[in-house]
């Protein structure tokens, strides 16, 4: 993966935060940082569609679990042609 750098300012407490955690998990202080920018773009970005794009029919009841688990490997077999998923 190609990086690019830039600068940017931080409060000192949150950079002690920064240096104990990368010394807790024996990674770098920048792998961290860019763990957070990643944790803090992907809660921010704009999706093209909707999380919830399918539709599904049903009865409007909320199954069992047995039903839950007989539909599970229902589906299973289907996907992979075996009948079966046990």
């Amino acid at each position: 993966m190609s990086m690019k750098r830039t600068n940017v300012y931080a409060d000192p407490e949150d950079l002690a935060i920064v240096k104990e955690a990368a010394k807790r998990r024996g990674i770098s202080e920048a792998e961290i940082i860019r763990q957070g920018i990643h944790l803090s773009v992907m809660a921010n970005r704009v999706w093209d569609e909707p999380l919830f794009s399918r539709t599904f029919e049903g009865s409007g009841r909320t199954l069992s679990k047995s039903e839950v688990r007989d539909t599970v490997v229902e589906a299973v077999g289907r996907e992979t042609g075996s009948g079966s998923a046990v």
